[in-house]
């Protein structure tokens, strides 16, 4: 049996358990680590059967995807809502442990 790579064995455990993808990228976002995000990405992108399949899927053009999640890709948040939908994921926004007040933005 031939070992798979570190991104073909995420791409099957984000395929075979969608809840353990939005539980990873959920954890990377509030890490705030944009270059983990677009690795992680690109693996489910694999997962959804690569690049150029979930781009269509997700009505993108696939050179664009292929850029927006390369190491230096920024990506637009139209662009990444659609790549998750695509995936049957959404963004959603949580509070913090400590929702900042207007008290805690002022200045002396």
């Amino acid at each position: 049996m031939k070992d798979q790579s570190h991104d073909d064995a995420m791409a099957t455990l984000f395929r075979e358990d969608p809840e353990l993808a939005a539980a990873t990228l959920d954890a990377i976002l509030a890490d705030g680590d944009q270059g983990e995000l677009l690795v992680t990405l690109r693996q489910m992108a694999k997962a959804f059967g690569g690049v150029s399949a979930v781009a269509k899927s997700a009505d993108l053009n696939p050179t664009q995807l292929y850029r927006t999640l390369s190491e230096k890709g920024n990506p637009e948040l139209r662009s990444l809502n659609a790549l998750l939908r695509s995936m049957g994921l959404r963004l959603s926004v949580q509070p913090l442990d400590k929702t900042p007040t207007l008290a805690d933005n002022s200045r002396p």
